[in-house]
């Protein structure tokens, strides 16, 4: 399935708006990560470990967002935005949304 973050798909017509779809997935922080990115905070640079943590949230809620659009029967979702939201201490939230369309 097509997704894309701009109101069209080029040489796509969208026939039908089938609304909201969303995925989200909820990741806590590591008790060894942690260590690790106080090291790393001290002398500077990626904290790797973070960064693979938010890149596999992310398409943890890509998946769902997919799935919530299959549902529907979707060709596609347009207009697909991300949020990140602090929900607790050491939690994160990443959420996929968009709008699910049928193509001609």
């Amino acid at each position: 399935m097509k997704f894309v973050n701009t109101d069209t798909i080029a040489g796509q017509e969208i026939v039908e708006s089938l609304g909201l779809v969303r995925g989200s997935t909820v990741r806590a922080r590591n008790f060894g990560r942690d260590i690790f990115a106080s090291i790393k905070n001290l002398v500077g640079g990626e904290v790797s470990e973070y960064t693979r943590l938010l890149a596999d949230a992310r398409e943890e809620a890509i998946s769902r967002m997919l799935r919530d659009a299959e549902n529907l029967g979707a060709d596609a979702i347009v207009n697909v935005r991300f949020m990140t939201s602090a929900i607790g201490q050491g939690l994160a939230e990443i959420l996929a949304y968009g709008t699910a369309v049928k193509l001609k």
